[in-house]
């Protein structure tokens, strides 16, 4: 296939200071959960998005210095020349394959507690750390040497990576999660000096940075600054138009401007509170006010949303960063003229929460994220069959229908047997709720696959027994088939089902998201899950008129999408349509036309008027079928069968990432022999200790070895 002529201007090269982007397909920088501690999983993580045609590929925000860190964020760092070789690692396989490797040095700041390093904190005036936690620590106002410090200690970063092989080097002003950022916002800024005041003030160490770090790494490498160009605070932060007023002073300084809306989470807010493309009103004109290359973000998955933004004079280089997460070959898909086989990001925000729990990059629509070093996965290809294996997948849900499409790719011939209408399972009905439209992508993605592979066949309306199975002679059978939220309100409270008056009518979210309503008015919805579910019903609930009231044990609603970068809107949209959000309180007894409820802290009991109670807590496995064949498996061998696996929600109910994640690995390894759980499954990077003085210079006190 070929390149459809409009998305030409996608693949122009743009010149960079002294280096030419390849094309306008830019990954900018986004955090992983991975670091320092695994250099080597997250270097093949950026390779692959180079491999997959993005020209420029671009770490995390990474640490200069030991007195600005984020601990227990897991980010790189380049704090001296140890670090470097990890750094090299990362940009050598980006070089690989022909992109530019940019990294974003960042002096934390305020932002960093530095609780592993117990230094005091700096920052521009005298103020608690502004973390995501509430952390006891408070930053103590810069003196004019620590200006001057903070300087030599970024020129030096700055020749390190040159060093380390960086094409692009940042100078890192947005997100608040950068010292410069909270010299640039009078929202942290009090200084009555010459770095504070007036506009021209404020920017002043910015400039002083981007011209220390030019005259460093200019003759090579690129400068590229990130910069927020509204804080969403009116005239408490930096406005829009004040930013303008700053490229007047600093416009021509760096090679890139990389523009960024408020906060983290501002800039990355889920598809359940904006759409493709949002910031592109806070964007707009600054590209007019230099002459330099402009990136900006906007979750952007349509190539002619991207070539609107070029054609436009908004953006030069688009960019991506849930969207190289979920498709790391969108480019080349793009240029092969393979624009329906885009995997599109569906703004979940379940990668962010690789970061925010410390733990490995992953993604509801491309599993093999974080995997393509610890398990060899890769987001496009997978090893051929190797037998004449054949498998039946009952159940079309998100774990069947990536089995289904993985194992078809290797060339097995798969039958998938749906026992509904329509293939999908939870993802279509939970696409249906207030908001989450865009998570039908995860089977439209792979229905459309399948759709084209000749080896995997599809039966709807095929609910399956025992006797089916036995009969059919597949040699491997994957059970796909889900979970049925409980109605007994068991869950992290109730680990024993409550005792629920007959009277009282009970709507599960798998009612609910079957079109069962409320007879009455006043609705309780108990959350003991934590996740999206119980807020989008609230949602729902309050659309069909009723009156809600949000009971949860934790201190907020949606606890859990904290790391999701959502709760607080959530929060805000959850109140703003009148729901009652009961926190800290927990379910007691379900009476009739009442709820028992009790304080977490005091135990005091009181009752709430209720006409319909929905709980919202755990799900049990839909395992008949496995259990049945399993109670059978002295008839496997007359029938043909090998093995039955059970996965995704069939297996132990999770979320739509989980049971994505299930079908992958269960298409890579259904063949290989069951493993006995004695040893680690994947590789894994382990610090060797040295018994060398680390003092005396002979030797590092530590080493990284890779394990199998």
């Amino acid at each position: 296939m070929t390149r459809d002529p409009r998305f030409d201007i996608l693949f122009e090269p743009v010149r960079i200071g002294p280096v030419v982007a390849r094309n306008r397909f830019y990954q900018v920088p986004h955090c992983n959960g991975m670091g320092y501690r695994d250099p080597t999983a997250l270097a093949a993580m950026r390779g692959i998005k180079a491999e997959g045609g993005w020209a420029v590929v671009c770490t995390e925000q990474v640490e200069i210095h030991h007195t600005s860190e984020i601990t227990p964020f897991i980010e790189l760092r380049l704090w001296d020349d140890r670090d470097i070789p990890a750094l090299v690692r990362m940009s050598d396989a980006v070089h690989e394959h022909g992109a530019l490797a940019g990294i974003e040095l960042c002096y934390n700041g305020m932002n960093g507690s530095n609780l592993y390093t117990r230094e005091v904190p700096m920052g521009p005036a005298h103020l608690p750390v502004a973390t995501f936690t509430y952390d006891p620590v408070q930053a103590r106002a810069m003196s004019k040497r620590d200006i001057q410090s903070l300087r030599r200690w970024h020129r030096a970063a700055a020749v390190r990576a040159k060093r380390a092989g960086f094409d692009i080097v940042y100078v890192y002003a947005g997100h608040a999660l950068g010292g410069l950022h909270h010299f640039l916002s009078r929202r942290y800024n009090d200084r009555t000096d010459e770095y504070g005041g007036s506009l021209e003030n404020r920017v002043r160490l910015l400039r002083e940075v981007i011209e220390d770090t030019r005259e460093a790494v200019g003759d090579r490498s690129a400068v590229a600054v990130r910069v927020t160009v509204d804080e969403l605070l009116g005239d408490d932060g930096l406005s829009k138009a004040e930013m303008e007023d700053a490229f007047g002073l600093i416009g021509e300084l760096p090679d890139l401007w990389d523009l960024v809306l408020g906060s983290w989470e501002d800039d990355s807010r889920t598809s359940r509170f904006a759409d493709e493309a949002f910031q592109e009103p806070f964007v707009t004109g600054f590209k007019r006010l230099t002459t330099k290359p402009v990136v900006g973000v906007g979750r952007f998955t349509s190539p002619d949303t991207m070539v609107r933004q070029v054609k436009a004079g908004i953006l030069d280089l688009i960019g991506c960063a849930r969207p190289s997460i979920a498709d790391p070959f969108l480019p080349k898909k793009v240029e092969e003229g393979r624009v329906e086989d885009i995997r599109e990001c569906i703004g979940c925000n379940i990668c962010v929460s690789g970061d925010f729990t410390m733990s490995p990059i992953r993604c509801t629509q491309n599993p093999s994220m974080g995997e393509e070093w610890r398990r060899g996965w890769h987001p496009e290809r997978i090893r051929r069959k190797t037998s004449e294996a054949n498998v039946l997948v009952v159940g079309g849900g998100p774990a069947g229908l990536e089995a289904a499409m993985m194992l078809g790719r290797r060339g097995c011939e798969v039958a998938l047997a749906e026992g509904g209408e329509s293939l999908g399972g939870r993802v279509l009905r939970e696409a249906r709720l207030p908001g989450l439209a865009a998570w039908g992508r995860v089977h439209d993605y792979r229905a459309y696959q399948i759709a084209r592979m000749p080896t995997v066949q599809t039966y709807l309306a095929s609910r399956l027994e025992a006797d089916d199975v036995l009969a059919f002679g597949f040699s491997h059978v994957a059970i796909a088939t889900g979970s049925t939220w409980r109605r007994d309100a068991v869950g992290r409270l109730h680990t024993k089902p409550v005792a629920i008056d007959p009277a009282m009518p009970v709507l599960t979210p798998d009612d609910l998201m079957s079109g069962l309503r409320p007879a009455g008015r006043d609705v309780v919805v108990f959350d003991d899950d934590h996740y999206y579910m119980a807020s989008v019903l609230a949602e729902l609930l309050v659309a069909a008129g009723c009156r809600v009231r949000l009971l949860t044990m934790a201190s907020r609603a949606a606890e859990w999408t904290y790391h999701t970068m959502e709760q607080h809107r959530i929060q805000t949209r959850l109140l703003e349509l009148g729901v009652v959000v009961d926190t800290n309180r927990g379910l007691r007894s379900v009476g009739a036309g009442e709820i028992e409820v009790f304080c977490k802290f005091t135990g005091k009991t009181d009752r709430v008027a209720c006409d319909t109670f929905v709980p919202v807590t755990a799900r049990l496995p839909d395992d008949s079928l496995y259990a049945a064949l399993q109670a059978r498996q002295g008839e496997w061998q007359a029938a043909g069968i090998a093995r039955v696996d059970a996965i995704g929600d069939a297996w132990a109910p999770g979320t739509i990432a989980a049971a994505v994640y299930a079908g992958r690995r269960y298409a890579e390894e259904f063949d290989l022999p069951e493993h006995d759980g004695d040893t680690v499954p994947f590789r894994r990077e382990i610090t060797e200790l040295s018994t060398a003085d680390p003092q005396s210079g002979s030797r590092s006190g530590i080493t990284r070895v890779e394990a199998s």
